[in-house]
């Protein structure tokens, strides 16, 4: 019955993961509106724009409590501490991928990153895969390979990509904090960094960029929810999820990520990338159809 409540309970955690990879895998659109303001000073913006969304939703749900005894926990704090320069860092490399118009460097990043993901899962928290999950993983690492065998110079920059992401994720599921107070937390640490480097940027020549037009500063306004919404989401995933599974759904927003880079930003596609693109899928199907066979198992409630 434990088997089963965990399985059901994986389940109930899809949409949230869906959800947040979906919004991720379309980040790059959005990002074009923004192209021509600064990675960092974006990245500034971003946090504070993400801090009066996370208070009014702290506010909607009451949950000031749950944040003061969050502070209050020092191991909380500094795990917190850690998971916002992951994300962070994340935020800045992903930023620059997409406005040097290296959109498939990001797109291998967060392909590399579901592999990283299960290997922390299996080797931290002592996760385990069923027989056609491990099949699956081994057509994704093949196309993964692929992937990475046609873009050796920007390896590297794809690899911090999805290290930071990666331990971002597994601090967030293992830290004793909700996941809408855990992004709380996470904000008010990053905050004062945040309004330091806009205020840098307005004291420049340029100006903030906040002040270069109505159109450009809702552009920028609206990374506030981009940001918050898909990591509420994610963070909730985790949290229901085994990270091994949540982090083989993550090969759906590297794989819109690929296809807008394709469709809409024409860059040429390689033989390699469209091996990858087959294996992935080929893995994503065989992963979710013994997850969704799993679930046909289980007893119906009465």
């Amino acid at each position: 019955m434990a088997n089963d409540s965990h399985h059901s309970h994986q389940i109930d955690g899809l949409a949230f993961a869906l959800g947040s990879h979906a919004i991720w895998g379309i980040m790059p659109l959005y990002l074009g509106l923004v192209h021509d303001v600064p990675s960092i000073e974006f990245v500034a913006w971003r946090i504070i724009f993400t801090l009066p969304l996370c208070t009014a939703v702290i506010a909607w749900r009451g949950q000031w409590g749950e944040l003061r005894a969050a502070f209050s926990q020092r191991r909380s704090v500094l795990a917190l501490l850690a998971s916002s320069a992951m994300i962070g860092i994340n935020w800045v490399l992903y930023v620059v991928a997409i406005q040097t118009d290296h959109v498939y460097a990001a797109s291998l990043g967060y392909y590399i990153l579901p592999l990283v993901m299960m290997l922390l899962g299996l080797a931290v928290l002592k996760e385990r895969l069923s027989g056609p999950q491990w099949g699956a993983v081994a057509l994704a690492a093949v196309g993964v390979a692929l992937l990475a065998a046609g873009a050796l110079s920007t390896l590297l920059f794809s690899l911090t990509m999805a290290v930071t992401f990666g331990l971002y994720g597994l601090i967030r599921k293992t830290v004793n904090v909700g996941p809408i107070v855990g992004l709380m937390v996470e904000t008010l640490l990053l905050i004062l960094p945040a309004v330091a480097i806009a205020g840098w940027y307005a004291g420049q020549p340029a100006g903030s960029s906040m002040l270069q037009g109505w159109p450009l500063a809702g552009a920028i306004a609206l990374g506030g929810p981009m940001t918050a919404v898909p990591l509420m989401l994610f963070a909730t995933a985790a949290r229901r999820m085994d990270y091994t599974l949540i982090g083989f759904l993550q090969f759906l927003s590297p794989t819109i990520v690929f296809l807008l880079g394709l469709l809409w930003f024409h860059e040429p596609l390689k033989p390699a990338q469209l091996g990858c693109f087959v294996m992935i899928w080929a893995a994503m199907a065989l992963f979710v159809w013994d997850l969704f066979l799993r679930r046909r198992k289980l007893p119906r409630p009465a």
